[in-house]
Formats: C-alpha cells, structure tokens, sequence
C-alpha cells in the first residue's frame, strides 16, 4: 500500500512510496501530528544516485519489523536532499557536530518542534562493524525522548547553540595580496600524489576547485609545476575507470587512489564542472586527448541528461537490477563475443579486460596503454589502432545499450543546471560547435519560461510542476552562467537577465547586518537556522560563486555596490582561505579575479562581420580567467547596462576594432590579432 510520498514528484520520495514505513514529506502535516501525539520525528535525507541510501531502505525501510519500530515511536519524514537542500545543510551541520562526520543517507531526530538532539548517517539493520544497529538506535531514542526529556532538551541547546555561532566569522581589515594565493596553492599542492595525479589517496574526488586554482598559479608564475599537476591528473582521470569510455561523461569519484574503481554514479554538477575545466587546459596546452574528453562528455550530456524541451536532468544512479556498476562492467568472454577475437584482444589489451577481471570478477575499462604503445605491441600502424579502437568502443556501446539502464533522475535543478550552462558555454567558445551553444540556449529558454514566477526563481522542475523558491545557489549559479552565455553570444539580452537574478540575489539573500549572503531567502520558510554557506566542496559555495558574479558585473556595469559587496565577502572569510584553502578554492579563484582585476575587452564591430567572428574566435583560444568581454556593435548602440570601458568607443576607418581596459587605463586601439595578442597576453 502506497505511503504519502505517492503524491510526491522528486523520484527518490517516490522511490520510498511503497515503503511499510508512514513517509510523510516534509511540511505541516508531519510536525502537526508529532506534537499531538508527543512523538519525535525520524527525519531521513537522501538523494536518487546514493548507493547508501538504497542499501538502507532495502535492510530497513522494506523491513517490516523496523518499519513498525519507526511507525509506532515516530513521525517519520523523508526528504529529497536535492530538492530541499535548505534542509540538508540544516541537519548536515547538526548531525556533524554531534558526530563528527556527515554523509547520506543522513538520520536526524527531531523534537515536533523541528529542533534535532541525535543524529547519525547509516545505520546497519543489526549491530555491524562496531556501528549500533538501527533498530537498538531507535528503541534507545525513543526511551530517551519519553524518560528524559532534560537530557533531550539539553542536546538541543547545545545543538542550536553551536548553529548559531556558524556564520560568526569577523571582517578582516587586512589588506589582500596575491601571496595568500601563492601560499595557498603551495599548501595544497602537498597533498598532490605524483603517481597518479589528483589529492591524496582513497577515495578521491575530481576537485575540480583545487585545479582551476592550480591553472590560475600557473598563469601567474608561468612556471610549469602548477600545469603540470593539473594536466597529469585530468589525463590520469580520463585514462582511468572513473571515466565512462563508451558513453562518455564521469563518475561521481574513486574509491581507490588511481582512479580505477568509481562510485559509478554520475551527476551534472560534477560533469558541468569537468567539461569547463578541460575546456581550460586545452586552451592551455591544445591536446588531441582532452578535446576527445571535453567532445565525449557533452555527447553524454546531451544525449542522455538534456530534456527535449531543454534544461538538464540531476543524475544517474550508481545501480541498476539491484547491483551497483552492473551496466559499466564487462566480462571478458563478453567483449570476445562482441569484437571477435582478433579486435578483442586488442581491445582486451589497451583496456585491461581480463578473464579474472579487474573488479570483482569483471572488467571497469581503463587504458593502460596508449594509441601508441599498442601500435608497436601489435606491431600496426598509429591510425590503424585509433580506428580499430574507435569502432570497437562504439559496437560495445551498442551492446550496452541492450541493458537496463541506471535509474535516472529527472528533477531540473536551476543551481546545476547554472553550471551545466558555463560548461556549454566555454566548449562553444572554443571549438564552435553550434549544438553546444544550441544547447544552452534552450536551456535559458526552459528556466526563463518555465522556472520564474513572478521574476523569482523556482528551484525544481518534475513533471510539468515547478516549485521550492529558489536558493542562493540557484541565483549565483545562474547568474554566473548567464554571463559565460553572454560573453559567448554577446547578445545582451543575457547580460541583463544575468543582472536581473543578481539584483533579486542581493535583495533576498544579503545579510545587512553582517554581509555575505545567507542560504535561504528572506521569503523563505524559517529554519531553525539560517546558514550561511562559504565552504567550497564538490560544488561551489553560493558565497564563492555570488562574489564572482558581482566582481565581474562590476567590471560590466561600474556599479560599485557590486564591488563594495564582494569585498565585504572576501574580508569576511580572508582569514578561512588563509588556514583552510582546501574549502575555499573556488572563493581563492574570486581572490584572484579581484586583485588580479580582469582585461576588459571592447570588440567594435558587427556581430557579423568575417574580421568580427575571426577575432572573437582567437581571443576565446585564450586562457583568460580573468576577463570580461563586450560587443559594440556600431548598428545597435549600448543599453544603459554599458559599462565605462564600452563608452565613447567606435571603429577605426570602419574596420573591426579592439580596445583592452585594465585597471582603469584603456589601450589605443587595435585592428590586428598580433596586436591584440601582445596586449591581452601582457
């Protein structure tokens, strides 16, 4: 019999509805019912692609047993850590400090108040690895909650206690410079792991902040020690299991320290992100290899993660039947079958397939050798093994498309797909391939058209229903990826959208009293918190993220209240970046945005004019982290959004011309790329 998660839209609610446990969503409803029947609330948090959360609803949940523990001493709520984020990092943060970890599936109980005192993340259905059993963990809370209530009300204070002393950071009125990037990046680069690439051992995580901040200090001391770890780990994940060879795109991390084995979940946040990178150091470094990864991941995008009306889907499950990887991995006598045994036993070779196998009996494909090193093993020619290889990836991708696929989750999430636009965006920029930017386009059009109410926005999508008002991520994510739409279209129409949702961002989300933005909106429903997130993990905080938008709408606009705010952010988390650069990475990017201060490029000209599209082309093969990037077209005169460096600036005998601002001071104008090049290079 279906619970009332029935009515939900998120897939992982609907994946509990047929649960024995009495699932109520979040609202209400739930909280109405604990404080007439003096019960405290079982609060449970997952997401669709979580490996975990799927194990403990199948020894818990569907346990009949447990289900009537929790239903007879609990109001149970399960919640869509994607669609409620607000709630997550609310809980997350509790269950942290009572425990010391955090992670999902995520337990917290509650008083019928909302107010936690216990809290953990999986629990085994019996006593397992030196971990309590659920059902021990539920019978104890619940004793506790009825013989002692003192001790209850006394985790709570101290729970709401240390809640409130979070966003407690002081401004510092120290002045910035560019050695706290320097320091940062060196400390960060002692966890780098020569051999394999990325940071530290098992598990480990693209973390894609790290390398941009990595490029970025190499671009400063163009010396090659930066770049080179950047590209030995971007290469070292693309040859390894964590990368989907068939089909393209990237799993969610690895379990182990050479990138073999993933956690086979794959999520947009993670491939938004990755795309952008390679992106950048293929602007850097121009290999065949990473144009291949940026090139497969977006065929994966866009055939399996964009919705025909336009936006992206959030993920793709880690198990499919029950068994997680079962679509990835192969057996050896399946290749052979496929390939034939001439082609699979290269194929076999350069991919490590093997009868024992190198995952639990089967195959994760991986390149162990390259295009080269199997042209001489096999004794063929370079071209030869590359298209062998090539048409063999695409008959086994054939054949994996005859399995059930992993469970996809179609919620579109406005703060995802703001960074899945950035990653079209820069793949346009440089290779020009009209589908990505078609892509972002119809992206635009689905969240403008279908994902604003009343000029807010709504931040999910499910089944014609767009709801949840927007969180900071939401705005900051899409602003930042309306300007990378912009500077790629240089329609500005985008630009002043991009403005729009960082006006509202600012009204909603800004503390007044202390400055940086707070997570939740001022028309949001109150929590028994309002947090206010700075910590760069495997996504960008929204403050890191909000910084950026205004320090470059600045540069857009010349407003200063823009750049008056960002610096009040900056100063507030200075000293964070200083002693935790591993969590502010992506804030350290902002840093240097703002002290490095962007070139500011004035193109006149007409959008369509052959010397126009040629010189926006070779600037956009640049790595330029730290740029903005305006059209002046002489038929269309700025709108009032027009910053200083776009006025007063015109064409020089009617030819396609350049003018480059930075820090204050504009260049002559130029006519030339090798001209330009010097000045944007200098």
């Amino acid at each position: 019999m279906a619970n009332r998660l029935s009515r939900e839209t998120s897939p992982y609610l609907l994946q509990h509805a047929h649960n024995p446990v009495e699932w109520f969503p979040w609202g209400t409803e739930a909280f109405q019912k604990a404080k007439e029947e003096n019960k405290p609330v079982l609060l449970s948090i997952g997401y669709s692609a979580c490996h975990w959360c799927h194990v403990m609803e199948h020894e818990s949940f569907e346990n009949e047993e447990i289900a009537r523990l929790m239903n007879d001493s609990f109001v149970n709520i399960k919640v869509d850590r994607e669609e409620r984020p607000d709630l997550d990092d609310v809980y997350m943060a509790a269950v942290q400090m009572l425990t010391g970890r955090g992670g999902w599936p995520l337990t917290v109980f509650l008083t019928p108040e909302g107010k936690p005192f216990f809290g953990g993340t999986y629990f085994p259905p019996e006593d397992r690895y030196g971990v309590t059993g659920f059902p021990k963990v539920l019978k104890a809370v619940a004793e506790a909650y009825r013989e002692r209530p003192e001790d209850v009300e006394r985790s709570v204070q101290q729970i709401l206690q240390a809640l409130t002393k979070l966003p407690g950071r002081q401004e510092s009125q120290q002045p910035f410079s560019g050695e706290i990037l320097v320091r940062a990046c060196d400390q960060l680069a002692q966890a780098y792991d020569a051999q394999h690439g990325g940071l530290g051992d098992a598990p480990k995580f693209p973390n894609t902040g790290v390398l941009d901040l990595f490029l970025r200090q190499y671009r400063l001391s163009q010396g090659p020690r930066f770049l080179e770890m950047v590209t030995h780990t971007l290469t070292k994940m693309a040859e390894g299991g964590i990368y989907d060879h068939l089909g393209g795109g990237f799993h969610r991390y690895s379990v182990d320290a050479r990138w073999l084995v993933p956690h086979f979940e794959k999520m947009l946040y993670d491939n938004a992100q990755l795309v952008r990178l390679y992106v950048e150091a293929f602007r850097i470094t121009g290999s065949p290899f990473f144009r291949q990864i940026i090139e497969e991941t977006l065929d994966y995008i866009l055939r399996e993660m964009a919705r025909p009306e336009g936006g992206f889907y959030s993920t793709q499950d880690a198990d499919s039947e029950g068994e997680e990887g079962k679509f990835f991995v192969w057996e050896y006598k399946e290749v052979m079958d496929v390939l034939g045994e001439e082609v699979g036993e290269i194929f076999s070779r350069v991919y490590d397939v093997s009868e024992p196998g190198n995952f639990e009996g089967k195959n994760i494909l991986h390149l162990i050798l390259t295009v080269e090193q199997a042209a001489r093993y096999f004794s063929r020619e370079p071209e030869e093994i590359k298209t062998l290889l090539a048409e063999a990836r695409r008959k086994l991708f054939l054949q994996r498309e005859k399995r059930i696929k992993p469970l996809r989750d179609e919620k579109v999430l406005v703060s995802w797909n703001g960074l899945m636009l950035s990653g079209l965006a820069e793949a346009f920029k440089i290779l020009g391939e009209p589908k990505y930017l078609q892509a972002a386009e119809k992206c635009v059009d689905f969240i403008l058209t279908s994902m604003v109410q009343n000029g807010r926005l709504l931040h999910t999508f499910k089944d014609g229903q767009a709801k949840v008002p927007g969180f900071l991520d939401d705005y900051a994510f899409l602003s930042a990826g309306l300007l990378d739409v912009y500077e790629a279209t240089l329609d500005r129409t985008i630009l002043t959208r991009a403005i729009e949702f960082a006006e509202t961002m600012i009204r909603e989300f800004w503390d007044t009293a202390q400055g940086a933005f707070f997570y939740t909106g001022s028309s949001h429903e109150k929590l028994i918190s309002r947090t206010k997130p700075a910590f760069d993990g495997s996504i960008p905080s929204g403050n890191s993220t909000a910084t950026h938008v205004l320090l470059r709408l600045y540069h857009y606009t010349g407003k200063e209240d823009y750049l008056l705010r960002a610096e009040k952010v900056l100063r507030r988390y200075r000293e964070a970046m200083e002693s935790q650069p591993f969590g502010f990475t992506h804030l350290l990017c902002a840093l240097d945005f703002y002290l490095e201060k962007p070139k500011e490029i004035v193109v006149a000209g007409e959008r369509e004019h052959q010397d126009t599209r040629g010189l926006l082309s070779q600037i956009n093969l640049l790595y330029l982290p730290n740029k903005t990037l305006q059209l002046l077209d002489p038929r269309t005169p700025p709108s009032g959004t027009a910053s200083i460096p776009v006025q007063e600036k015109s064409q020089v005998n009617g030819k396609t011309t350049v003018y480059v601002c930075h820090n204050f001071t504009c260049s002559p104008p130029v006519t030339r790329w090798d001209e330009l090049k010097a000045l944007l290079e200098s």
